[in-house]
């Protein structure tokens, strides 16, 4: 799903800690949610506006869940509300849907002085490949100019709104023109989901600067 291959593609496969900001992961894993919604068909937005659609429950677990909150909220209809809140538990809640399909595990460390943290990460060969796989697809994406589905293309976007194209178009002499493709992806969207990828990034662009001061 959205939200899954996004959380591979921020997350390094050795380590299993996030490439960016940590509040930077969580919003792109908060708008990679709020994607899935929309794919299926069961939000919308509109001029900023998050709308409900459609309230039957999705057969995903977590989806179902932030369908739920968004129903119970009806008098929040910010995007960025939603992203803000969404970003505080968007990297475990995705981390145990991806723990429960296998391909990932969770390990604890203990840190001195520090709270102890839990890390999805892959551990075997088959899980580590395909963690490297999310970000390598991708980019076969992109340099190859294949088609890409209306998924990928959110996907692209989200990566691209929150700093992560460097990692997967890693290499700019040999994906130069691939980058030209990214804004194309972006633009071929609906509106609604458009609007999530330009909210995403100034979202991210928000924590960027208030981190810097």
């Amino acid at each position: 799903m959205l939200a899954d291959q996004y959380f591979l593609i921020a997350h390094e496969d050795r380590t299993g800690r996030s490439r960016l900001h940590p509040r930077a992961t969580g919003l792109g894993l908060a708008a990679a949610l709020l994607g899935e919604l929309i794919l299926e068909g069961r939000i919308g937005i509109s001029d900023g506006d998050l709308l409900i659609l459609d309230r039957h429950p999705p057969t995903d677990a977590l989806a179902h869940d932030v369908l739920d909150l968004l129903i119970a909220q009806p008098q929040h209809r910010d995007v960025r509300i939603w992203l803000a809140f969404l970003s505080q538990d968007s990297a475990i809640r995705v981390g145990e849907r991806l723990s429960r399909l296998g391909a990932v595990e969770p390990v604890t460390r203990r840190r001195m002085f520090s709270p102890t943290e839990t890390l999805y990460m892959p551990n075997s060969a088959a899980q580590r490949n395909a963690a490297a796989w999310a970000p390598a697809r991708l980019a076969n994406l992109l340099v190859r100019g294949i088609g890409m589905n209306i998924s990928d293309r959110v996907l692209i976007g989200l990566v691209a709104a929150t700093g992560l194209t460097r990692h997967v178009l890693y290499d700019f002499e040999a994906h130069r023109h691939a980058f030209q493709s990214v804004s194309s992806a972006v633009g071929s969207l609906p509106s609604d989901l458009r609007e999530l990828v330009e909210y995403t990034e100034a979202s991210v662009g928000s924590v960027v600067t208030v981190g810097r001061r």
